[in-house]
């Protein structure tokens, strides 16, 4: 009998080891495993620019001001403008000559219904005049359809933000879009703080 529970308690004796080496065994493995080391890959929200987006210098042939631009981004002429683009997002870059200098009334009544008129479904926002490191802006917010994707045909209803700097009888219209909803503050803001006039 004694001999009998001598091999039982062995048994369990055993056992449990057994039991709390598997435990510590899985236990440790998944915190060391690689989906717990590894860092998550950043995802971006659709029209979003990644936090890790590099800006590069551009400046016209002719000179006259200086602005940051998304590295890699597809460049092209527009008529008078130049356009950098990625997907829905876009900076669009047009100098013109102008007397005075803009006015939130004058970007109201003048600016804002050629940008109607040019548009497709243009809802006017808000007009205010702004500071930025390189000066002051008038800047003019609206929403618009985009231009339809050449190979999808989609478009996507987009937050613009338009705004227009003004020095010695010339203005420039710095236009930056991109789809409603997407986080895109600090890339605009590192793009509109850039901008400088030439010396």
């Amino acid at each position: 009998m004694r001999r009998t529970l001598s091999a039982v308690l062995t048994g369990l004796v055993i056992l449990t080891g057994a039991v709390a080496c598997s435990s510590n065994g899985s236990g440790s493995n998944s915190g060391s495993g690689p989906s717990s080391s590894a860092p998550a890959p950043e995802v971006n929200p659709a029209g979003d620019i990644p936090d890790n987006q590099v800006y590069v210098d551009w400046s016209p042939a002719d000179g006259g001001y200086r602005v940051k631009v998304p590295e890699g981004w597809a460049r092209q002429a527009s008529g008078a403008a130049t356009v950098f683009s990625d997907k829905f997002n876009s900076v669009r870059i047009e100098r013109s000559p102008a007397a005075q200098a803009p006015t939130v009334d004058s970007v109201r009544s003048a600016d804002l219904p050629a940008v109607e008129r040019s548009g497709t479904n243009v809802t006017v926002g808000k007009v205010s005049t702004v500071s930025r490191q390189g000066g002051s802006a008038v800047l003019a917010t609206y929403q618009a359809d985009s231009a339809a994707d050449g190979v999808t045909g989609k478009s996507v209803r987009q937050d613009v933000e338009r705004y227009v700097f003004w020095q010695k009888g010339e203005q420039v219209a710095l236009t930056l879009s991109g789809a409603v909803g997407a986080d895109n503050v600090d890339p605009w803001r590192t793009v509109t703080d850039s901008f400088r006039w030439s010396q």
